[in-house]
């Protein structure tokens, strides 16, 4: 079987004009050391502080302590299974959330990441937990009650649409059934409400989830959770995940 020259030169000039020059370019640094939630790494010259990085076996991290040689990173998961020499690279995001209705009814992590089984969010928009807040003068006073459905509460400290309300109290004496039942309250109330677990253990956030269900308050609460067994980190970041979600 003889092969003709001009079907090699067709050939060759076919895969010359399909041919791509794509060139994708990552800035990959190496961990120098790791312990404890926290890991060093070199070879991160232009990451930002405050941006998303990734490990080599998937798990997320935040670029913080920018030095000359090495950047400090939080381990945002656990951290036992990075090594020394492991790849770091950067994302190019600034630690964001995802937002929009599709969070409601789901239970997340403080990254955004459901851990209820109910599949992955359906969200194309996200938000960086660090902003700018706005002025006073810029802010809506409060001029709207919330009913919290607790009469001793309502006649006697009334709280506010917009009002912060820090309750306080030892264990065991009712200060989650009080948040829980105002969210239970604001049925039919065109409200968001937004569950924040920190450090409480994953049996009673399951709980809460549940008593939020059996009583329909899922269609209109977000839960996040940062159980005691996560990393210290995570339960540092929920509270702001979970204003930047609202």
């Amino acid at each position: 079987m003889s092969i003709k020259a001009e079907e090699i030169s067709k050939l060759i000039k076919k895969q010359i004009e399909n041919f791509q020059s794509d060139i994708e370019v990552n800035e990959v640094g190496t961990v120098i050391q790791v312990g404890d939630g926290i890991a060093r790494a070199h070879g991160l010259d232009n990451v930002m502080n405050g941006e998303l990085l990734e490990f080599s076996n998937g798990v997320m991290g935040m670029a913080q302590n920018l030095e000359e040689n090495n950047v400090g990173i939080i381990i945002l998961g656990p951290y036992v299974g990075i090594r020394e020499g492991d790849e770091v690279r950067r994302t190019g995001r600034i630690m964001e959330v995802p937002v929009g209705d599709q969070l409601i009814g789901r239970v997340v992590n403080p990254l955004g990441m459901p851990v209820d089984g109910k599949g992955p969010l359906e969200t194309t928009e996200a938000r960086p937990i660090e902003n700018r807040a706005p002025g006073v003068m810029d802010r809506k006073s409060v001029h709207e009650p919330l009913q919290t459905g607790i009469k001793a509460i309502d006649a006697l400290v009334p709280i506010g649409r917009g009002q912060r309300e820090l309750i306080i109290g030892d264990r065991q004496t009712g200060k989650t059934a009080i948040a829980i039942d105002t969210i239970l309250n604001q049925a039919d109330q065109d409200m968001i409400c937004i569950y924040v677990a920190i450090g409480q253990k994953e049996s009673t956030v399951r709980n809460v989830v549940e008593t939020l269900r059996k009583h329909g308050a899922l269609e209109y609460t977000i839960v996040v959770t940062a159980s005691a067994s996560q990393p210290a980190p995570l339960l540092y970041l929920a509270p702001y995940s979970g204003v930047t979600m609202g």
